[in-house]
């Protein structure tokens, strides 16, 4: 319980900075968003901490399914939020999804570094990439995305694989390669899905 009141605190004043951040326009617009993106990721550092159990690590997620939805659909964050609606914009709902499943599994195979290296990965690489190429990326790669968010994401990844596992060099970059591709094109913000359980589900299969 103790557990579940911490996570819950460290989540409310991370939107609670960035709504600060927001009202006194040090961020506007994406940033605060990935201001949020990024900062909530570090959530799952804090649960190895404190959970001991899968489900009870479980629930902080998978409650922001619920609670991200409802602020999508009534603004109840503007922070966290776009003012266009649409499926691509459901982005909070499907990280809080991706982020219930990973932290599912890996407390209950003890897959922990996995874990970290998935969550981390969406949280920096696509948050830090989305950031970046939006305010500096003039070179477009694919459709919206740029040169410099696809750059940044890669490295994000590489510097996060090299430092959480000690061999098997040859996958990894294989895998951050693919990490990569995989959030350039997936469509529709599905890439808050879709990169953390590649980059999770791979890193478990390593030899």
């Amino acid at each position: 319980m103790i557990g579940l009141v911490l996570s819950y605190a460290f989540v409310v004043a991370i939107m609670g900075v960035a709504q600060l951040l927001r009202k006194t326009n040090a961020l506007r617009g994406e940033g605060t968003r990935k201001f949020i993106h990024i900062a909530v990721a570090h959530w799952y550092l804090l649960a190895l901490v404190l959970f001991d159990g899968a489900i009870m690590a479980s629930i902080v997620p998978a409650s922001f399914i619920v609670l991200n939805y409802l602020s999508y659909r009534f603004n109840l964050v503007p922070a966290m939020e776009r003012e266009e609606k649409g499926l691509e914009n459901l982005g909070t709902v499907y990280y809080a999804i991706s982020l219930t499943i990973i932290t599912y599994l890996a407390f209950t195979y003890e897959f922990y570094t996995a874990g970290a290296f998935a969550v981390l990965g969406i949280g920096w690489g696509d948050g830090l990439a989305g950031a970046l190429g939006k305010r500096y990326g003039r070179q477009k790669l694919y459709k919206a995305k740029s040169v410099l968010g696809t750059l940044s994401m890669f490295l994000i990844l590489l510097f996060l694989a090299f430092a959480l596992f000690r061999d098997s060099y040859g996958y990894l970059f294989a895998i951050v390669a693919a990490g990569t591709l995989i959030e350039l094109y997936t469509p529709r913000g599905f890439d808050n899905i879709t990169v953390p359980l590649f980059l999770f589900f791979s890193v478990v299969m390593l030899p």
